[in-house]
C-alpha cells in the first residue's frame, strides 16, 4: 500500500488547482489516506487513474481506501484490475479480505486456501481462512487446517477455540472435549461454555445446552455465534419468542450469521411474513451458497405462495443434488399433485416411503450403539 509508481516519475501535468504534477497528486492522495480523509484520497486516486489507468499500485491503493469505507464491491473491482496488471501477494490477500467482509466467503476461502498453500505459516491467512470454513460449515476442512497449527502452537486460544468448535460440530465429541478441557484450564470462559453447550446440543441434550449457552451469554455477550446457538436451544426447548429475540441480537452484531438468518427466515415464514422471511433466507444462501436446507425453505415458501411451477423446479434440482433429503421429496410430491401430475407425485411418495423405511431400519442399530 502507498507505493509510488515509477511510471509517474518525470511526467508533468496539471491535475488539481494547486498541484503541478502527478507526483504531487499521488503524494497528496497518500497523505489523505494516511490521515483517514478517504473521500479526498479516493478523489485524487481517480483523477490519476483517468490519465494513467494501468498503474496497479494506484488501483490497489484506491481499493484499500474504498474497503476502509465499507465499499467492498468497488474495492474488489479495483483489486482485480490491479492483479490483472501485475500479480501481487498482498493485493490478493486484500482481495480475499474484501470478499470476506462482504460475506462472499466462498471466493474469499478459495483465494486464502491458495495463499495458505504457498505460505503455510501466515497467521492472518490461517485465521481468516479458518473463520471462512467455520461460517461455511466446512468443519472437516477446518480440522485439517488447524490440527497441524495447533500442534505447533498448543496454547493459542483462538486456534484452540476454532479447532474445538470444528471438532464438536463435525461430531468428533471426544477430540473436541480434549480441546474444551485445555480451554477450561484457564478458567471458566464464554468460549468453553459455548463449546460445551454445542456438544450437548449435538446429542439432543437441549436443556443442558441451554444452561451452558446462558452462561456463555453472561460471560461474553459479544462472542460470535453465542446468541445464535442460544436461540437454537431456546427454540428446541419451546421458547419461540425468546429464540427470535436471540437471533435478532446475533444479527445485530453479526448480520452474516448463517444459522440466525436461516432460523429467522423459517420463523417468519411460519408467521406468514413471507417477504421478510425471503430476505433472511436469501442472505443465508449468500453466506452458504447452495446450502440444501436454505434452498428447501425457499422452495417451501414459493409453494406456500402458490408459485408451484417455480417451487417444483427448485425442488427437482434439490433432490437431484441431495437425493436423501426426505422433506424435499415430500414437498416435491405436493407440488406435482397441485400441478395435476399424479404419476410424478406418486413416484415421489414412493421415494419418501423408501427413505423412511431405510431410516427406520437403521434406528435400532443406532440406538444400540
Amino acid at each position: 500500500m502507498y507505493r509510488v509508481a515509477a511510471l509517474l516519475l518525470g511526467v508533468s501535468s496539471v491535475y488539481a488547482q494547486n498541484l503541478s504534477s502527478p507526483q504531487d497528486l499521488l503524494k497528496e492522495a497518500i497523505a489523505f489516506q494516511q490521515a483517514g480523509k478517504l473521500d479526498n484520497a479516493i478523489h485524487d486516486y481517480r483523477l490519476l487513474l483517468d490519465k494513467y489507468p494501468d498503474i496497479p499500485e494506484i488501483r490497489s491503493n484506491l481499493g484499500t481506501a474504498l474497503a476502509a469505507q465499507g465499499r467492498y464491491t468497488e474495492a474488489v473491482a479495483e483489486y482485480e484490475h490491479a492483479l490483472r496488471l501485475k500479480p501481487d501477494k498482498q493485493v490478493r490477500l486484500n482481495l480475499a479480505l474484501a470478499y470476506y467482509k462482504s460475506a462472499d466467503l466462498v471466493r474469499a476461502a478459495d483465494i486464502l486456501k491458495d495463499l495458505h498453500d504457498k505460505e503455510p505459516s501466515n497467521v492472518q491467512v490461517i485465521t481468516v481462512l479458518a473463520d471462512c470454513y467455520l461460517r461455511l460449515g466446512k468443519n472437516k476442512e477446518l480440522v485439517d487446517l488447524l490440527t497441524p497449527v495447533q500442534r505447533g502452537d498448543p496454547e493459542n486460544r483462538t486456534f484452540n477455540y476454532l479447532l474445538g468448535t470444528a471438532l464438536v460440530r463435525d461430531g468428533q465429541a471426544a477430540k473436541g472435549q480434549l480441546i474444551i478441557d485445555k480451554i477450561l484450564r484457564n478458567g471458566d470462559s464464554a468460549e468453553a461454555r459455548l463449546l460445551m453447550g454445542t456438544t450437548k446440543f449435538m446429542v439432543n441434550d437441549f436443556s443442558g445446552a441451554l444452561i451452558d449457552f446462558q452462561k456463555a451469554v453472561e460471560l461474553n455477550p459479544n462472542l460470535p455465534d453465542v446468541y445464535s446457538y442460544y436461540g437454537l436451544a431456546l427454540l428446541a426447548t419451546g421458547d419461540q419468542a425468546g429464540a427470535e429475540k436471540a437471533f435478532r441480537r446475533e444479527l445485530k452484531s453479526n448480520p452474516n450469521n448463517f444459522n440466525a438468518n436461516l432460523r429467522m427466515g423459517v420463523l417468519l415464514r411460519q408467521d406468514d411474513q413471507n417477504e421478510q422471511a425471503l430476505k433472511y433466507l436469501q442472505h443465508a444462501l449468500q453466506v452458504r451458497p447452495g446450502d440444501p436446507g436454505v434452498r428447501y425453505q425457499i422452495a417451501a415458501l414459493e409453494l406456500s405462495q402458490g408459485e408451484v411451477e417455480k417451487a417444483a423446479r427448485d425442488l427437482e434440482a434439490l433432490v437431484k443434488e441431495s437425493p436423501q433429503f426426505t422433506e424435499a421429496h415430500v414437498s416435491l410430491a405436493t407440488a406435482y399433485y397441485r400441478q395435476k401430475r399424479k404419476a410424478d407425485g406418486d413416484r415421489e411418495r414412493a421415494v419418501v416411503a423408501r427413505l423412511n423405511a431405510a431410516r427406520q431400519a437403521k434406528e435400532p442399530a443406532a440406538k444400540a450403539q
